[in-house]
């Protein structure tokens, strides 16, 4: 039994929240108080020719946290290039980055990463979903084939990111289609909140009937002990006052401990996303 730290992170390129000042370096610490063995980034620059300090921040971050990295690049300009990343104190077996823009303004890609827990091939895939709906719909249907072509079904699977879903309508199609359940929603909890919520939702549902079917209710996921449990994904940004449910953890084959989101200092100063946690159990 192997128990794993994993965190999801949009660093914003290495920018606090506002983009006003660097914050690489409080980055690096913040991230080493975590000590995650997985680190999904997002927004990670791997060139920048202005800033030296900002130039090839995946490396930065795994020199500082001992951990092996992969990069792929998505967005490249004329001074600058940036992606997704994949660190990992784990050996990284092999990984791949795949292009799935869907249009020249929006550059963006799947890293897909293969490392091994004790013996035991994980799959970790790195997202950053476009901000235009029908733009993300042909993205999860790239990454459905991905997974479908590449990913054995009796492998442990993790895909973590920004999928800016803020209206939660991808979690059904994971669901059924790859038997992907959010962290959050599988996470233990206690009796009285789980009732508690499923009280609030339904009094929500028979006083505001038009939010059903807007988003503006939570998606019905498994729990960890088998039912159905209505808990949306957690409000990631702004980080500053964190309104808009954009960052997900999916996970397949591992048992949930705990999942958390990181507010409050240092990390609202850090980025404009608020980070993900989440402690997993690898039978």
């Amino acid at each position: 039994m192997s128990i794993i730290r994993v965190v999801s992170y949009n660093i914003h390129k290495g920018r606090s929240a506002t983009g006003g000042r660097e914050s690489l370096s409080d980055l690096r610490l913040g991230l080493y108080g975590l000590r995650p063995d997985l680190l999904f980034l997002q927004e990670v620059q791997g060139r920048n020719q202005v800033r030296g300090s900002l130039d090839a921040q995946h490396e930065s971050l795994a020199a500082v946290l001992r951990m092996e990295a992969a990069y792929g690049c998505n967005a490249v300009r004329a001074a600058t290039d940036h992606g997704n990343a994949l660190l990992s104190r784990y050996p990284i077996l092999q990984y791949e980055n795949q292009d799935i823009s869907d249009h020249r303004l929006e550059q963006r890609g799947l890293l897909h990463g293969v490392v091994e827990v004790d013996g035991q091939s994980v799959h970790c895939i790195v997202v950053h979903l476009g901000l235009l709906a029908r733009g993300r719909s042909r993205q999860v249907q790239a990454l459905v084939e991905r997974i479908g072509r590449l990913v054995p079904d009796d492998e442990p699977l993790l895909i973590a990111g920004d999928f800016n879903d803020w209206g939660n309508r991808l979690a059904p199609l994971f669901v059924r289609q790859l038997g992907l359940y959010e962290v959050f929603a599988v996470a233990p909890q206690g009796g009285d909140e789980v009732h508690r919520l499923r009280r609030t939702v339904a009094r929500l549902r028979a006083q505001l009937p038009w939010v059903v079917g807007r988003g503006g209710m939570p998606t019905p996921e498994l729990g960890f002990n088998g039912g159905a449990r209505l808990t949306p994904p957690p409000r990631t940004f702004p980080s500053a006052f964190p309104w808009l449910r954009l960052d997900r953890i999916y996970q397949r084959g591992f048992a949930v401990r705990s999942a958390r989101v990181l507010y409050g200092a240092p990390w609202r100063q850090l980025s404009d996303h608020a980070p993900l946690m989440a402690e997993l159990e690898l039978p």
